[in-house]
């Protein structure tokens, strides 16, 4: 890939992970819109990677709790906030890991690759969204994230795996219909895409044990690099705006892209 497709690759990764707006599903439109080369599993892995850096840090003192949280957890012990929060992740992360393989296995997620499938899900999930938002309670914050809540936020975030849903958007809406604020919806939502990440760059990984060459090394510092500054401007942007705003400003993107691609997928 030349240095302006890594560079373009890279952006879009770090600006649409943490937004509502799906990752993947602009990922998979960038070649079937411009025709330019599919990026390929390297440079989503490298992507991933740069994105995942950007949320540790941004969230890095939930992360250390959540670390030490951890470390409770191994001995037996759920006895301090930080083991509870790591428990929930781990709880959270489980549905998406079998829905992952689920489709890994079958085959069915080159299915779901189509620029209908997209217009569809980006069009019914963000109007899903902007009724969570619009309906949902503003009552409880991310200290009170029970087990109960993590699974059913954890069973909204598999449905993700479908392009075009939005890992964010669809965590982000279970977390509104549970009734958090919209800052602690996000929050959550953001400490649950670190161990999903994780999964997912480690999925990808198993097919490309021994195929990355040295002249690779290259593409994927640019795409670490790139993903990882736009992806933390981006949540850094977002965080603050919810503080004025609600989510409708992503919605009317979601929208409005949805119908284009819909038009574009049947006529």
């Amino acid at each position: 890939m030349t240095t302006f497709n890594l560079l373009l690759v890279a952006l879009i990764q770090g600006i649409t992970e943490f937004l509502p707006i799906s990752s993947s599903g602009h990922l998979i439109l960038l070649p079937s819109l411009t025709g330019l080369d599919d990026q390929g599993q390297i440079i989503d892995v490298a992507a991933h990677v740069g994105t995942l850096a950007a949320v540790v840090l941004y969230f890095w003192t939930d992360v250390r709790i959540a670390i030490g949280g951890t470390l409770r957890l191994i001995q037996g012990k759920v006895d301090t906030q930080g083991a509870k929060l790591a428990l929930g992740l781990i709880i959270a992360t489980i549905p998406v890991i079998v829905f992952g393989l689920f489709l890994k296995i079958t085959g069915i997620t080159d299915h779901l690759r189509g620029i209908a499938v997209i217009g569809w899900t980006m069009t019914i999930f963000g109007v899903v969204l902007y009724w969570a938002d619009q309906t949902g309670p503003t009552v409880k914050t991310t200290d009170q994230w029970t087990i109960k809540d993590a699974i059913k936020m954890g069973i909204w975030q598999a449905v993700a795996l479908i392009p075009g849903t939005s890992r964010s958007g669809i965590t982000i809406t279970a977390g509104r219909l549970l009734g958090y604020t919209r800052t602690d919806a996000a929050k959550l939502s953001m400490l649950m895409s670190i161990p999903t990440i994780i999964a997912s760059a480690s999925l990808l990984s198993l097919d490309l044990v021994g195929a990355t060459d040295v002249g690779a090394l290259r593409d994927i510092g640019i795409v670490v690099v790139m993903s990882f500054l736009a992806a933390l401007i981006a949540l850094t942007l977002m965080m603050r705006l919810l503080r004025a705003v609600s989510y409708t400003p992503y919605v009317v993107y979601r929208l409005a892209l949805g119908v284009i691609l819909l038009w574009i997928a049947y006529t």
